[in-house]
């Protein structure tokens, strides 16, 4: 796929301003546009926008497929009579800089229960209309999902391991009566995700309406808790209970001596191709029916991935098992056509993710904050770069560029400020000029790093099981400067949307 030579700006909806305890895609969506539009920049990153679950990680989700609810903006479901100012009077008093998952969750919660009662009480037949075609259009994933999320909802919340063995194990019979006992519950999650979607669809239209594409992530691997697991057995390694036998993981090295235990199912890919990946085709069209672009994460695992027995403690005991290589991207390839996907082949890359990722064009990442603890040909520099290859600040997973000066060691502080021949009085500057000034195609930056913010504004500690994604930006975050200075680092390095200017 052709990508043209553009810029970005990482920020995961959750991270908005708004009202409401967490960032949604009401007013303050369609205001995001219009500053990026303002600014010269053609991207927008975000997080997966799957339903989040424990810990509130987008990349731990009940379903590869459904929206988050927490998402959904109740001025706009008040715009559609589904709600009331009445509804909205007793609204808590929210932290504006961070989100407070629990109490926001219980707020939104609460509304779209409302919502969802009005809406079976007084929907206009428009409205009747269109959930009508949403539930038809999207009958390969939605009746698993939504019943998966009533069962759960209904033991408390538990990981379906720990349900009755006749649900676990998808009975007909016993699936067919929790089904008509728990309509109403059924029905009430199949809103929740008409709500996301309509609006998801109407940001996604003005996003286009403003020539900005949006950039959105397919972790490789799913949630065991997750209606993909519970749905699809067959897909992964699991024994006759519904347990894996095998989850994912990284193997020990310099960073993590005991490496990292993610603990997610692996696929049983023989089986995947049998199928001609009939699941992942389902998963990739879904997301782009969502998105322009996908992050591809833990690209590597399609060539090879660590394989860890289930229930050890750590990632030290496992092996590395081929993943299915060429011959899925080649199918991948043989129904999308060319391919709208951005390759995430960071950590320990061996030659044949390399060969895989340029036999199928697919550019790369860079990641300018982990150019300078080695010398002049670490790959990261941006003089080493290739035109194929989409430049970082960092990344979710990263400190924020003050907030890496800040810890870093001297060597790299030092090899920075040669490199860049600058003070480090401006790190976070130096380090976006030095992506948008590469050959690149794509240069993007965290908001973090273009509002020059510090550790404070860090949005993840991968490893840290709670305490993460909470940062938020203030509501006073657009300035006329602000806005000033990201549209002139775009003229100055022809990377502005629309028009380009070579001053």
């Amino acid at each position: 796929m052709k990508f043209n030579r553009s810029s970005g700006i990482l920020l995961h909806p959750t991270s908005l301003p708004g009202p409401d305890g967490i960032g949604d895609l009401g007013p303050e969506a369609f205001r995001w546009i219009n500053f990026m539009a303002d600014t010269g920049c053609a991207l927008w990153q975000v997080l997966p926008l799957g339903p989040t679950g424990y810990g509130d990680s987008p990349y731990q989700c009940f379903s590869a497929f459904a929206g988050n609810p927490y998402l959904v903006n109740p001025f706009l479901l008040q715009e559609d009579h589904l709600l009331t100012a009445e509804d909205l009077k007793d609204r808590p008093t929210f932290p504006e800089d961070r989100v407070d998952f629990g109490q926001a969750i219980l707020w939104k919660l609460k509304l779209l229960d409302t919502a969802s009662a009005n809406f079976k009480r007084n929907a206009s037949a428009e409205l009747r209309q269109e959930y009508e075609e949403f539930l038809a259009e999207n009958q390969d994933w939605l009746p698993d999902f939504t019943l998966f999320m009533a069962i759960k909802e209904n033991f408390g919340g538990v990981s379906w391991d720990k349900w009755p063995k006749e649900l676990r194990k998808r009975d007909a019979i016993a699936l067919a009566e929790f089904k008509y006992n728990h309509a109403e519950s059924i029905q009430r999650h199949s809103l929740r995700q008409f709500f996301f979607f309509r609006q998801w669809d109407a940001v996604r239209q003005y996003a286009k309406e403003k020539n900005i594409q949006i950039v959105g992530d397919i972790p490789i691997f799913v949630a065991y808790d997750s209606a993909d697991a519970w749905a699809n057995p067959d897909l992964f390694y699991f024994d006759e209970k519904g347990l894996p036998t095998v989850v994912a993981g990284v193997p020990p090295d310099y960073f993590s001596p005991t490496g990292q235990l993610w603990g997610n199912p692996l696929y049983r890919w023989d089986f995947h191709e049998k199928t001609g990946y009939e699941w992942w085709l389902k998963r990739i069209k879904a997301t782009l029916k969502t998105v322009d672009f996908i992050r591809l994460d833990h690209f590597r695992g399609f060539a090879g991935y660590w394989e860890v027995p289930f229930g050890m403690p750590t990632a030290e005991i496992g092996r590395w098992v081929k993943g299915p290589g060429k011959k899925f991207f080649q199918k991948v390839r043989n129904e999308l056509g060319d391919l709208p996907i951005i390759a995430e082949d960071l950590g320990e890359i061996t030659p044949d993710v390399v060969e895989m990722r340029d036999e199928f064009g697919l550019p790369g990442m860079r990641i300018l904050q982990f150019a300078f603890a080695s010398d002049s040909t670490d790959p990261f520099l941006p003089h080493n770069y290739v035109e194929n290859c989409v430049a970082y600040t960092g990344t979710h997973d990263n400190d924020t560029v003050i907030g890496w000066y800040q810890s870093g060691t001297d060597q790299e502080k030092d090899f920075y400020r040669r490199y860049m021949a600058r003070s480090g009085e401006d790190v976070a500057w130096d380090l976006v000029r030095g992506v948008w000034s590469s050959v690149a195609v794509f240069s993007l930056a965290p908001l973090q790093d273009l509002l020059r913010l510090g550790n404070e504004a860090r949005m993840n500690y991968p490893g840290r099981p709670s305490g993460n994604w909470t940062w938020r930006v203030r509501p006073d975050y657009i300035t006329p400067a602000f806005l000033q200075s990201i549209r002139e680092i775009n003229r100055l390095y022809s990377r502005m949307n629309k028009e380009k200017i070579h001053k």
